[in-house]
């Protein structure tokens, strides 16, 4: 089963768009991980399992690993969800960009190295540093267009003149890219904001039933209900909500793996209020 598949199957089948994302931080793990050597992979196990019955999908984020010199944790962790719950796809959230023999090095990481089923990429590079990902017609390409940062703006917002002559902001552009030309796969998703819920919907309008990546909710303060209103498709679905830290950091007790559950179905439970 591709990741589309996947996901779409997940939307529908366990009725949530909650994505748990992963992003490891020590100094936040209960005090009964104190001294563990594998503290990384079993505190992020147990979030996994716990949350598992409300996530369309989990996020790992590659820097919070690769810092701490956790990359067998997090090759470990996504065998894991892919052992323990295979109906559940893995977005490497790893925003990688660049060109030729490399960018096609960073097409094998995520998706042979790791064996995620999708990543998130940065377009600004332009189509050639795509391909490698988008050549994988089975993986997921989830590729940045209207990120949920404050400085998202500085360049995302810029107006660039198209070759109609019209202008409009840049990552307007971007998701006209994947609507007329780099989705022949089926495989892109975007990524966009819970923060901007209009540019949400401008970018809605663009690209159809494409998938939206939508960080931004819990810690960022976007709004569930303009998220919901802005950009999801007709059948109440087409969005990857993302929580991180919400859901990570519920509790620093013993009850770490039961509040992250809590925080989770408690999400998904108002998400589904306004599908």
């Amino acid at each position: 089963m591709n990741f589309m598949h996947a996901l779409r199957q997940r939307w529908q089948q366990a009725g949530t768009l909650v994505c748990v994302g992963l992003d490891p931080e020590p100094a936040k793990f209960p005090a009964k991980f104190s001294g563990d050597d594998d503290a990384v992979f079993s505190f992020n196990r147990d979030i996994i399992d716990a949350t598992a019955d409300y996530a369309c999908a989990f996020k790992p984020q590659i820097a919070h690993f690769a810092a701490l010199g956790a990359e067998d944790a997090l090759s470990r962790l996504i065998a894991h969800i892919h052992a323990r719950h295979p109906n559940i796809p893995v977005i490497l959230d790893a925003k990688r960009g660049d060109i030729g023999s490399t960018a096609q090095q960073y097409a094998g990481e995520a998706f042979d190295r790791y064996g995620a089923d999708a990543v998130t990429a940065n377009p600004y590079l332009g189509h050639d540093s795509l391909r490698p990902f988008l050549d994988r017609a089975d993986k997921g390409v989830v590729i940045l267009c209207r990120t949920s940062n404050p400085g998202a703006g500085d360049l995302q917002d810029l107006p660039v003149r198209g070759s109609d002559g019209k202008e409009r902001p840049l990552y307007q552009h971007v998701a006209a890219k994947v609507a007329s030309e780099w989705n022949t796969h089926g495989n892109c998703a975007l990524v966009v904001g819970a923060t901007w819920p209009a540019q949400l919907k401008e970018v809605r309008a663009i690209v159809g039933d494409v998938p939206f990546l939508v960080p931004g909710i819990g810690a960022q303060g976007g709004d569930v209900e303009a998220v919901m209103k802005n950009g999801a498709t007709a059948d109440g679905t087409g969005l990857i909500v993302s929580s991180s830290r919400a859901i990570l950091y519920a509790s620093a007790k013993d009850d770490y793996a039961d509040a992250a559950a809590t925080t989770a179905k408690a999400l998904r439970d108002e998400i589904n209020r306004y599908r």
